[in-house]
């Protein structure tokens, strides 16, 4: 029988958020690219929570735009509110974060897919890997057409072998219904690859007309508005917002839960994937948190088209009469009109210790993986992955170094490193908390950090390239000279001081000095500083945090700098640890499993002690490598 048989660079399976970045950043780099998709419909779809950013989020999606990432330009197309969150704590935490109208994120990212050179979006179900002799060779589809390859992306999401399921019904669906993919998985195990079962909830969509919002805390967005992009001009995208709204369950809501938490699926058995930790059900919520009399809800409009309304915070799969009874005893929504139920969904993903660093799987080459399939949770964390697998198969491709991201260079670096170094139980999400560095991994300087870069890789033009070199040089030619400009302490120091509420001077200072007070800034003292330049914010908020920061900024390049001594120490994968005199039974195992590309990462491997680093420095020294 006659099949379809065609040849590309780069196949990439899904067209989520990790299969856009992924083919947009293999064609964007020259290579002839197909992505397979279940639904054209259903290209940057967001099944799940209607925004994009959000604490630590935020910094992942600033980092991917400085790489050349298509996600932050995305947004500015079609957010309808937009807001910096933990703006009353330290600049490493401040984290951007925007309401999308999901039809048109979606519809604007297929327009970029679409008009893209050397990519083709193909609609069809990836059902078999083409493999020989450990190395991939391509795709057939669910039809037998077969696209040859030289490096194939795997983007699944929570598709593979999907089932939604909320009480007693049990759908073999992907998110929002649409066809799952029940074939892939069949041909992972085949080539060696174990799979395993995680699970992720959504809440219920509910319509807007039937909600009462006097009786709810309006959200409204920032004023101004701060891009996500840094190539969009914020002049450009000042407009009116929508507003989200909060509100919260009430003691009623929780004894419905309670009097029929056995017939969750969460709690009977009938799900078997492993659920996120930090993104728990509300009934998880109820029953782990007995004590607390309310959980806060935000309603969020999910676009400037629909009527439908997001519940965040209430993820669930309790059965639908328990859903309706619930929703109807919280604060504003007792007259609720239920578009979509919620439902838990549970799909098949690999061990991320399956993949190196560059995302490439260990046992076969030219083979990647990024976003959910690998463990992950969230549109941010899949985007991220996307990019830097799309990356690395080009250059693996072109016979170049992968490019790898430590952890004291970005976000995207920890999350890559936790996913293929740590034990992983159940699905990673990225948190500030988890950056050792997270004060000079911020999300406003991620175009300083990693432009370069993405200039090297050749996502990032010249011009935006140079206008980053000339920031990065005002900034530290500005700070440099405010440390020399001496301020006395006269009288109208004292009332330019005084008026802002800070204590006097009683000697003199140099303005840098000023400036480092908590009630002051660059601009508050300009009156003061005879060579003021009225420089962009994006410059004088880096100013300010330079200035300000110096102590703990200086403190922590120096940490940075001994971690990057063991970093810097690369591991062949040819070496053989089991076989090194003086290393443990165990660590010698996990570092044969997991083959590390540095001393580093060998170091946060689970099971490899200090002790064991020494010896395996004295194997590099004996062998002088």
């Amino acid at each position: 029988m006659p099949v379809v048989t065609e040849e590309y660079d780069v196949v990439v399976v899904g067209a989520g958020h990790a299969g856009c970045e992924a083919a947009l950043a293999a064609a964007r780099l020259g290579m002839k690219t197909i992505v397979f998709t279940v639904s054209i419909d259903s290209i940057a779809l967001m099944p799940c929570n209607p925004n994009i950013g959000g604490s630590s989020k935020g910094h992942l999606v600033r980092e991917l735009d400085a790489l050349g990432g298509e996600m932050g330009k995305n947004i500015d197309k079609t957010f309808i509110q937009s807001k910096m969150l933990n703006t009353s704590k330290g600049p490493a935490v401040h984290s951007l974060r925007a309401q999308a109208d999901k039809q048109e994120y979606s519809k604007a990212m297929r327009q970029t897919m679409e008009n893209t050179e050397n990519l083709t979006v193909r609609q069809g179900e990836v059902a078999e890997l083409i493999v020989n002799n450990g190395k991939i060779e391509g795709v057939k589809t669910y039809s037998k057409s077969v696209y040859k390859a030289k490096a194939v992306i795997l983007a699944t999401g929570t598709y593979l072998k999907a089932r939604c399921i909320y009480g007693e019904v049990s759908n073999p669906t992907g998110p929002n219904g649409l066809q799952a993919a029940n074939h892939l998985s069949d041909s992972l195990k085949e080539n060696g690859i174990p799979l395993r079962r995680f699970k992720t909830g959504t809440p219920a969509r509910v319509d807007k007309r039937s909600l009462d919002f006097s009786k709810m805390k309006e959200q409204k967005g920032d004023v101004p508005i701060v891009p996500f992009s840094f190539s969009t001009d914020p002049e450009t995208i000042q407009k009116e917002q929508v507003s989200c709204w909060l509100t919260y369950t009430t003691e009623e809501t929780h004894e419905i839960i309670r009097k029929n938490i056995d017939r969750s699926p969460l709690f009977s058995g009938e799900i078997e994937g492993t659920g996120p930790r930090y993104c728990p059900s509300i009934e998880d919520k109820v029953v782990k948190f007995p004590e607390k009399k309310r959980h806060q809800i935000f309603v969020e409009p999910e676009g400037n088209y629909t009527n439908e309304m997001y519940l965040s915070g209430m993820s669930s799969s309790l059965p639908e009469d328990v859903q309706f009874a619930m929703y109807k005893t919280m604060i504003g929504l007792e007259n609720v009109k239920i578009v979509r139920n919620a439902y838990a969904i549970e799909y098949d993903c690999i061990n991320a210790n399956d993949i190196k660093a560059s995302l490439e799987f260990k046992k076969i080459e030219g083979l990647y993986a990024a976003g959910q399939i690998n463990g992950s949770s969230g549109y941010e964390e899949a985007a991220v992955q996307g990019l830097m697998a799309g990356v690395n198969a080009v250059r693996k491709i072109r016979g170049q170094e992968p490019v790898i991201l430590d952890r004291s260079q970005a976000y995207i670096g920890v999350l890559i490193d936790d996913l293929v170094t740590k034990e992983n139980m159940e699905p990673y999400r990225m948190m500030t908390s988890r950056a050792e560095y997270r004060l000079l991994l911020r999300q406003d300087n991620a175009d300083l950090r990693l432009t370069e870069i993405g200039h090297e890789i050749g996502l990032v033009s010249d011009e935006r390239y140079e206008a980053v070199k000339k920031k990065k040089q005002i900034i530290e030619e500005e700070v440099a000279r405010i440390k020399t400009i001496p301020i006395g302490a006269n009288k109208n120091t004292q009332n330019i001081v005084v008026q802002y509420g800070s204590s006097p001077l009683n000697t003199g200072v140099t303005l840098d000095e000023l400036i480092r007070r908590p009630e002051l800034d660059y601009e508050k003292v300009k009156e003061l500083d005879p060579e003021y330049k009225d420089l962009p914010k994006d410059i004088i908020d880096q100013i300010n945090i330079e200035i300000k920061y110096e102590g703990y900024i200086s403190r922590q390049q120096k940490q940075v700098e001994n971690f990057r001594r063991i970093e810097g120490r690369k591991l062949s994968e040819k070496i053989e640890y089991q076989k090194i005199s003086g290393l443990r039974l165990e660590a010698g195992q996990k570092l044969d499993q997991f083959k590390p590309h540095s001393i580093g990462q060998a170091s946060r491997i689970s099971g490899v002690t200090p002790a064991d680093i020494a010896v395996l420095l004295i194997y590099l020294s004996k062998e002088g490598k």
